[in-house]
């Protein structure tokens, strides 16, 4: 029999957990950025900060599983695969400085026209934005089921292959988001099943003035400044852990 999954965390008793998705976001929003579980860097995510009991109950006012639902449709932060293809929080202050150095510079338009991104990146981006829009990329605006996006893009049997894998990375990248969850509908409009990721780009959110704002400094200029952001919070962690979280140091 395997071991159960055992949660990081503090006690209920605990004066310093966080005890709400209302204070969940409101610590991401002060130390800037925050992974969802536990991970070589210690302290550095939400699970260590919550109650080690409270997961997975069901409870949207205790289990922090339930609080990334009501973040996320917030828009208060970001939410997504942001850490090493794991899901983690983003400040809209970072998200600028997380942007460039990610997308090393591009708006998806210009990575495409430069043939750096994939076709498979860009089916699925096209749903969001024009690649061929010009200077300035226009944005759709489109919020959709990470299940129809799958299949308008011609992922899953006898189309593309590793949907996942290719979503993660644009979610890395920082050109999709998760903007919320929402049950399936069937046809009489009635949802079942488990509620699903809501996919949306950043800049249909937080704009595209924001998203962009770092393009002015080189990628690697802002990822010193995440580097030496997220060193002064954990001073003890070594370089190489924090860095399988944030990414390496773009060439650019």
């Amino acid at each position: 029999m395997s071991d159960p999954w055992i949660m990081k965390g503090l006690s209920r008793q605990d004066p310093l957990r966080i005890r709400s998705a209302s204070e969940l976001t409101a610590c991401v929003s002060e130390i800037g950025f925050l992974p969802f579980f536990a991970n070589e860097v210690a302290g550095f995510s939400a699970e260590e900060r919550v109650a080690a009991d409270a997961w997975w109950t069901g409870d949207r006012e205790q289990d922090p599983w339930e609080w990334r639902e009501t973040i996320a449709a917030g828009h208060e932060i970001a939410y997504g695969k942001f850490f090493d293809g794991r899901a983690g929080f983003i400040a809209p202050a970072w998200l600028p400085a997380f942007a460039n150095a990610r997308r090393e510079g591009w708006d998806f338009d210009g990575k495409w026209q430069s043939g750096a991104a994939s076709l498979r990146e860009k089916n699925l981006m096209a749903f969001f934005v024009d690649p061929e829009s010009g200077d300035e990329p226009r944005f759709t605006g489109a919020e959709l089921l990470s299940t129809d996006l799958k299949r308008m893009a011609g992922f899953g049997k006898g189309g593309e292959k590793n949907y996942p894998g290719v979503l993660t990375g644009l979610q890395m990248q920082l050109y999709l988001v998760i903007a919320g969850f929402r049950r399936r509908q069937n046809r009489l409009g009635v949802g079942y099943g488990m509620p699903v990721s809501v996919i949306a780009a950043p800049e249909s959110i937080w704009g595209y003035d924001l998203m962009s704002s770092a393009y002015e400094e080189s990628p690697g200029i802002s990822w010193d400044r995440i580097m030496k952001h997220a060193m002064e919070m954990y001073p003890s962690a070594g370089d190489a852990a924090i860095i399988r979280l944030i990414g390496k140091r773009p060439d650019v």
